[in-house]
């Protein structure tokens, strides 16, 4: 059923709808895992801004790549980059997240999924896989808060100083994500560009 589900989606053609490098970043406020409001361009304005979206604590596909992004948080503030990480999830159920799994960058609430659609990557899900998470015990509608089935799918990108998208990767596949070494050299090269 989920590789079925995972052809469906990326038949709707979102990995292409979703925005690409380019494209003006969205500037949007999120409420913290504390509820305190954080703005992006405040955070893109220090230094490249890694973004990731993820599906939720549930998900132990993102509960690695949070850990993954967390090895990697010395390096990328040592380049003078930023990282957060957004999901659909209430702010509670993001302090959960990020004390299960150690987390010492921001992670934020998508709960209204304002940021998710902005970015072209929200999905409603399909009503079979609604049943599947909802008989293993995920009712994503009352931990996300919203009553909504959506989720974003995967999503990597690194935005510019300018607001601007300089890496983008976009995966229907929950079980893929970006490499956190590609997205080190794009904050690498944004780093190195801004030293000429």
């Amino acid at each position: 059923m989920m590789e079925a589900a995972t052809a469906d989606l990326r038949a709707t053609g979102i990995e292409s709808r979703a925005l690409q490098v380019g494209a003006l970043a969205p500037d949007l406020t999120l409420p913290d895992a504390l509820n305190r409001p954080v703005r992006m361009s405040t955070l893109w304005q220090n230094g490249p801004l890694v973004l990731i979206f993820y599906r939720g604590g549930w998900c132990p596909y993102c509960n690695l790549e949070l850990r993954a992004w967390q090895e990697q948080l010395s390096t990328l503030m040592h380049m003078g980059a930023q990282l957060v990480a957004v999901s659909p999830q209430t702010p509670d159920n993001s302090l959960s997240t990020a004390e299960k799994n150690e987390l010492a960058f921001p992670v934020l609430s998508d709960s209204a999924l304002q940021a998710a659609t902005a970015f072209g990557v929200a999905f409603e899900m399909a009503p079979e896989l609604i049943a599947l998470y909802s008989r293993a015990g995920n009712d994503l509608a009352v931990l996300n808060g919203n009553g909504r089935w959506v989720l974003p799918v995967p999503a990597t990108y690194v935005i510019d100083r300018d607001g601007r998208i300089a890496y983008a990767h976009v995966e229907s596949d929950y079980r893929e994500r970006a490499e956190p070494r590609e997205v080190l050299a794009r904050v690498a090269a944004l780093r190195d560009a801004s030293l000429i």
